[in-house]
């Protein structure tokens, strides 16, 4: 039994051969169909698609940054640093009160993954019966950045295994039983402030009024701030989750959106002929 096995040369080689009939059916897709379908409840296969393609891409932004990207980097890493040296004595510092841990827990569960989930799903559903099409495509961005978000929040858990501040003292450490002991009710990042800052970052990015702001911003801060205060996470957790939440909220609204997306989109599409590439031009990002 053979086995094929390619090498960059023949991947290379390969490309090469086919980039005449993959231009050739671009062509004919951009002159003979439609745009190809969107995410929408009816093409779900297109939104798992959108997703997996987006978090590759926000998996491999650290191999894109640029010189400029410093004057945010830079910041993060200290404040995060600063945060991982005071979390446990902040945590003993609030010290335990589970009435009041209790309330806080449910304030940031309704406010980092009921409301913004809830948001999302009346807006499409009122937007689709009102044929509002802007609405409609901020609500499948908020969702596709929320699914992002989830998606990448799992995975930094389980690879950093950092113990939560309801274990051995609130001493926070990092696979603090090796291996064998893995995984170890993971907290970092937090999951409810990466969904809550996500969802803003589209949402304000699609309507970007001040009052639009000013309530989830603060909406995303209180949630933030409660991860903590009923001891579900410790602050650099909630920095950690709060950062790259408003990063992948911007990842998605900059790639996705018809407004904010790139200037040059390249997508398959099926034809009467067979399957072809589509080339769209986002003449909104000249402006």
């Amino acid at each position: 039994m053979s086995t094929w096995r390619t090498t960059p040369i023949t991947t290379v080689r390969t490309a090469v051969t086919f980039l005449p009939f993959l231009l050739a059916g671009s062509l004919i897709a951009f002159a003979q169909t439609p745009d190809a379908p969107q995410c929408r409840l009816t093409h779900l296969p297109v939104c798992v698609r959108q997703v997996a393609q987006d978090e590759i891409g926000i998996v491999a932004s650290p191999l894109h940054a640029e010189t400029s990207d410093l004057l945010w980097i830079l910041p993060f890493g200290a404040a995060t640093g600063l945060a991982v040296h005071y979390d446990s004595q902040a945590i003993q510092d609030l010290g335990v009160h589970p009435n009041r841990e209790n309330n806080f827990e449910n304030l940031s569960t309704w406010g980092g993954l009921y409301l913004p989930f809830g948001a999302s799903a009346a807006a499409y559903f009122a937007s689709t019966s009102r044929h509002n099409g802007y609405l409609t495509e901020t609500a499948v961005l908020s969702a596709e950045a929320m699914a992002d978000a989830g998606i990448l929040n799992e995975g930094l858990k389980y690879a950093l295994d950092r113990e939560g501040p309801q274990l051995d003292n609130a001493r926070g450490g990092l696979w603090p039983d090796g291996p064998k002991g893995w995984p170890n009710s993971p907290s970092m990042p937090s999951e409810h402030a990466m969904n809550i800052w996500a969802f803003a970052h589209v949402v304000t990015g699609q309507y970007n009024g001040i009052a639009t702001k000013a309530i989830l911003y603060s909406l995303a801060g209180a949630v933030s701030v409660s991860r903590v205060v009923a001891r579900q996470h410790f602050p650099s957790d909630v920095v950690v989750g709060s950062t790259l939440g408003w990063l992948v909220g911007g990842y998605v609204l900059h790639h996705r959106s018809l407004e904010h997306g790139s200037l040059v989109d390249l997508s398959e599409v099926r034809t009467p002929l067979g399957h072809g590439l589509q080339l769209r031009l986002n003449l909104s990002r000249l402006r």
